[in-house]
C-alpha cells in the first residue's frame, strides 16, 4: 500500500484485541439510523481498543497532521470572521482551552488504520449501511479542552468528502464522558434526506473552506430548533458508546464549559457499495493525486475495511 504508515510514538500490538462488536447490532437501530440519520449504539465498542488508542491519541496531537482550530478562530477573527462562541463558556471563569483537530493520521501512525480497519467499526458501520464492502475513507482526532470557546459550526461532512454515493457514513468514538456542559455533539434529524448542496466551512467560522460557487450556507438551525422548525438530537456517552451518523447529515457542537473534563473522540469515516471518486475543490488529499472523478474507490487510497 502506499503511503505505509510509519512508526510514530510507541507502536502498539493490536492484534490480540477483539475485532467484533461486544453486542449484535439491533434492526431498529439500522431502522432509527436510515430514518433519522443518526443513531447511538450503546456499549458496543470494547474498552480495550478505547485504551489502545489513548496514546496515539495523544501522539496525534503532537503531530503536523493536527491543527489548533482555536488559533485558527483568532486568525480570522482579525480578518473580519466572525468567531463561532459558546457564549454559556466565556461568561464563566474556566481558563480558555483550546479546540485541536487533525485528519488522516493513519497515513503515520499505523494505530489508527489498525483502529479503522480491524476493530468493530466496520462491521457496525457495514451493518447499518447495509453494504456488502466497506472503505476506510479517512480518520480525524476532535478535542475540546476544559474551558473550550469555540463551537463547531453546522456542517455536513459530504461537502468535504471526495465522494459520490449515498452508503457513506461517520462514526464518532468518544474517550471520555461526554455530555452536552463538554460538548456532545448535536444532529439535525433527517437532514440527510435534504438534497441541497452545503458549503464546506472552517468548523470555528462560517467562512467557505471549498471552492463550490453553488454550494449553500448551512442553515442556523440553533435558530430553527428554536421556532420549531427543526429537530436537534444529542447524546450523553460513555466510553463503549458510538454515534454513527450518514455523511449528509448536518451536524454540531457547542464548546467545553467544563472546568476539568476533556472531550476527546476518535471519528472514522467510510464509504459502502457504489461509492465512486468526487473531488472537492479547493480540498486536495496528496494521496487522492491518482484518482479520477467517476472511479471506484480503491485499496491504494482508501484500504478496504469490509470484509475483512
Amino acid at each position: 500500500m502506499t503511503g505505509t504508515p510509519s512508526r510514530c510514538g510507541t507502536l502498539r500490538d493490536m492484534t490480540p484485541l477483539l475485532a467484533a462488536p461486544t453486542r449484535p447490532i439491533r434492526d431498529d437501530e439500522v431502522e432509527q439510523f436510515w430514518r433519522d440519520g443518526v443513531v447511538c449504539l450503546r456499549g458496543v465498542m470494547p474498552v480495550e481498543w478505547l485504551e489502545a488508542m489513548v496514546e496515539p491519541l495523544e501522539v496525534a496531537l503532537r503531530s503536523s497532521a493536527t491543527a489548533d482550530l482555536s488559533a485558527l478562530g483568532d486568525s480570522l477573527a482579525q480578518g473580519g470572521a466572525a468567531r463561532l462562541v459558546d457564549d454559556s463558556v466565556v461568561r464563566g471563569s474556566v481558563p480558555r482551552g483550546h479546540f485541536l483537530g487533525g485528519l488522516d493520521h493513519w497515513r503515520e501512525q499505523r494505530e489508527f488504520l489498525d483502529f479503522a480497519v480491524r476493530s468493530p467499526l466496520p462491521e457496525i458501520v457495514a451493518t447499518l449501511l447495509k453494504s456488502r464492502s466497506l472503505w476506510f475513507y479517512e480518520d480525524s482526532v476532535l478535542v475540546k479542552e476544559p474551558g473550550t470557546q469555540e463551537r463547531t459550526a453546522y456542517h455536513r461532512d459530504m461537502s468535504y468528502f471526495h465522494l459520490s454515493g449515498n452508503l457513506v457514513a461517520t462514526t464518532w468514538v468518544p474517550l471520555d464522558h461526554v455530555t452536552a456542559e463538554t460538548g456532545a455533539v448535536r444532529f439535525v434529524v433527517g437532514s440527510h434526506r435534504d438534497r441541497k448542496r452545503y458549503r464546506a466551512n472552517t468548523f470555528v467560522t462560517d467562512l467557505d473552506l471549498g471552492g463550490d460557487p453553488e454550494a449553500l450556507v448551512v442553515p442556523d438551525y440553533d435558530e430553527l430548533e428554536r421556532v420549531g422548525a427543526a429537530r436537534m438530537v444529542s447524546f450523553d456517552t460513555e466510553p463503549g458508546d458510538i454515534t454513527v451518523h450518514h455523511a449528509g447529515t448536518i451536524h454540531g457542537a457547542p464548546g467545553n464549559a467544563s472546568p476539568t473534563r476533556r472531550r476527546r473522540a476518535i471519528s472514522v469515516r467510510y464509504a459502502g457499495d457504489g461509492t465512486t471518486f468526487a473531488p472537492v475543490p479547493g480540498l486536495p488529499k496528496a494521496h487522492h493525486a491518482a484518482m479520477v472523478p467517476g472511479q471506484e474507490l480503491d485499496d491504494e487510497a482508501c484500504p478496504r475495511a469490509w470484509p475483512r
